[in-house]
């Protein structure tokens, strides 16, 4: 029987988990290389001999994708990253055809990891929709109910792979352990300030097994508008629109939408009344069945009397901002709210941001793009050359921590409005019956 040769397509997450759960048993397959994308070098590995089938896959830069087809006579290729729109998919699968090989997307059936424990699974239509906060309040509800909730994060292994196949983070102190990147960081540093574990990784059996171990209830906080890696009992899915019409129009994130058994409307306070309504219109035509939650994203700030009247330099979520599409965040709200003047860092940027600016030329606030050590001190850099009085941290990481800066630092943090919360609470105390 012939064995199909492929190429995995990926941003070093999906694309990982993807050969573990479904190609790495598969005797109709060979793995013969992963392609790279949207994360810069990571492209610069080998998945390990120890976690493959006994040799390492090279991992190229997906802009030879084409000549790999030919020169390794492949078969397939397999798309698996996300927050992608249907034009770039389409376009992606015709350079595959076009260069001889047959295009592929694995469903649900083939990638979930199923739990021995309840789960609630929230995912988004676009990166910066607000997973987390939604995250965060229902792992607060659950814990006044007298469950332990342990948190597993969308995959983000973006270092030594054979180390990262399971993390488990309780506090800051992890970060160094595992050599965490700006954007890791992120997405842990809540969970870990709420007082909850977080798993995150690749390899979703192994995470599974373990988090399984101290909860009660999983709750699986996605990353990118990706599908859930883990079967859930409850999908939650997260619709932003700041961007609305695009829950029909983006890869995956369409796929959460007519899956989800509750939708929540975030950022209603700050979205124009008629993109809500568009996002609720897409609702009843396509998933009428769905619950559907308006929530407000409630800013937090710390000395917003700083603000008035001085020029603010804003730093935001890096992939919210650059493939997420969002020119501005959290941080540029609260500089329009509080009466700031807003600077753009663009003219100041140096190194790998300088680039950024470049490739993402709607971008207003600096992105938080940290994959490296060199990266972090680029941040740093851009942001001390910048001409402002205060920099406004929109990350939900901890910037002091990370980057020195010559002028005072405010931090500004969102969580999910006290209506919206109640009305979750109803919400899953019906559906987890």
């Amino acid at each position: 029987m012939k064995k199909y040769r492929v190429i995995i397509s990926g941003a070093g997450g999906r694309d990982f988990s993807n050969y573990l759960v479904y190609f790495k048993k598969n005797p109709n397959y060979e793995v013969v290389a992963f392609t790279a994308a949207q994360i810069p070098g990571i492209e610069k590995r080998v998945f390990p001999k120890k976690l493959a089938k006994g040799k390492s896959i090279p991992i190229y830069s997906e802009e030879n994708l084409t000549k790999l087809i030919k020169s390794l006579k492949i078969d397939y290729v397999f798309l698996s990253y996300s927050d992608l729109s249907d034009q770039y998919v389409m376009n992606f699968a015709s350079k595959v055809l076009s260069a001889g090989a047959n295009f592929g997307l694995l469903g649900t059936k083939d990638t979930y990891v199923k739990s021995k424990k309840p789960v609630i699974a929230v995912t988004a239509v676009r990166t910066g929709s607000g997973k987390s906060q939604t995250s965060r309040a229902i792992a607060e509800i659950l814990r006044k109910k007298g469950k332990k909730v342990v948190a597993i994060r969308h995959s983000m292994p973006y270092g030594n792979l054979l180390k990262q196949t399971s993390q488990r983070f309780e506090k800051e102190s992890d970060f160094k352990k595992y050599k965490t990147t700006i954007e890791e960081e992120e997405e842990y540093q809540p969970w870990i300030d709420h007082g909850f574990v977080v798993y995150s990784g690749f390899d979703y059996k192994e995470i599974l097994s373990k988090a399984e171990k101290e909860a009660d209830v999983i709750i699986f906080d996605g990353g990118n508008n990706d599908i859930s890696f883990i079967k859930p009992d409850l999908l939650i899915t997260v619709v932003d629109p700041h961007r609305a019409g695009h829950e029909l129009t983006y890869y995956p994130g369409f796929v959460n939408f007519l899956m989800a058994d509750v939708i929540v409307v975030n950022k209603v306070d700050s979205a124009k009344k008629k993109d809500i309504e568009t996002v609720k219109w897409n609702i009843f035509k396509h998933n009428p069945g769905a619950a559907v939650v308006l929530a407000k994203s409630e800013l937090l700030i710390n000395k917003s009397g700083s603000i008035k009247g001085k020029r603010c330099v804003v730093v935001g979520d890096g992939p919210t901002l650059t493939h997420g599409g969002m020119g501005y965040g959290a941080g540029s709200i609260a500089v329009r709210r509080h009466g700031g003047k807003f600077v753009n860092a663009k003219k100041y940027a140096v190194g790998s941001l300088k680039k950024t600016f470049k490739k993402y030329s709607h971008l207003n606030e600096v992105p938080a793009m940290g994959y490296s050590g060199k990266q972090i001190k680029e941040l740093e850099k851009t942001v001390n050359r910048t001409p402002c009085d205060v920099v406004i941290d929109g990350t939900p990481a901890n910037l002091k921590k990370l980057i020195s800066v010559n002028k005072p630092m405010i931090e500004v943090d969102y969580e999910l409005g006290e209506d919206s919360v109640r009305h979750l609470k109803n919400i899953l105390s019906r559906k987890l019956k």
